[in-house]
């Protein structure tokens, strides 16, 4: 009885549509921006760092990336360094992607809910949005491929929206339909690969079929 109460609800807050998306290289080019906190990360550190071969590969943690150039033990402190240089460095060069308002506008119009989930710290992740003036219903941060899967299956999501084959990966955990973006380091063909259900070029795209999917599930 009593585990029959408890369970109701990973899924509590069911809403007619969930859309969640990446935000590196899906929402925001930010590869201005990180290029600039690596700039002054490599300033503070005096470690070389290729900085066009990072942002060449946005996806993963930040700490997956800096364990190519620092020793293990030296990686906590580069991510300290590294985030605490973000805000002041980051944010202003970062634009949003073609479609980025509209395909969220596009969730909201069809009164369902837009949520982003990302690997990017979320205070970071929230002032880019701030920023750029994209304003989705929740931001969860510090995940990331499968990881992101369970925070979608919590949130209901039946739609993740990402350019990484780690992102086909976590919406395939969460049981939601992935559309993969050929915006960042996964060309078309690599997210079809990975299993990707719909590939777009970029944004543009996605409010149309997004229309096209609500009338269909309402069908």
């Amino acid at each position: 009885m009593t585990s029959t109460v408890q369970h109701p609800v990973h899924r509590a807050v069911h809403h007619p549509l969930t859309v969640g998306f990446d935000l590196d290289m899906t929402l925001v080019d930010s590869r201005p921006g990180i290029a600039a906190a690596y700039r002054v990360l490599v300033a503070e550190t005096g470690v070389p760092i290729d900085i066009d071969l990072v942002v060449s590969r946005l996806g993963p943690p930040l700490e997956a990336e800096l364990a190519n150039w620092f020793p293990a033990a030296e990686v906590p402190a580069a991510a300290g360094l590294y985030r605490a240089a973000y805000p002041d460095h980051a944010i202003a060069p970062s634009t949003a992607l073609a479609g980025a308002r509209e395909s969220v506008a596009a969730v909201r119009a069809l009164g369902g809910r837009a949520i982003v989930v990302t690997a990017k710290n979320e205070p970071h992740a929230k002032l880019h949005l701030s920023y750029l003036g994209i304003e989705p219903d929740t931001v969860i941060g510090s995940l990331w491929a499968e990881a992101k899967g369970e925070a979608l299956r919590e949130q209901g999501a039946q739609v993740y929206v990402g350019d990484h084959t780690g992102d086909v990966r976590g919406a395939r955990v969460a049981g939601a339909l992935s559309v993969g973006v050929a915006t960042g380091p996964c060309d078309a063909a690599e997210l079809r690969t990975a299993g990707a259900d719909v590939v777009l070029a970029d944004l543009t795209g996605f409010p149309a079929w997004l229309a096209a999917f609500a009338e269909e599930q309402a069908a």
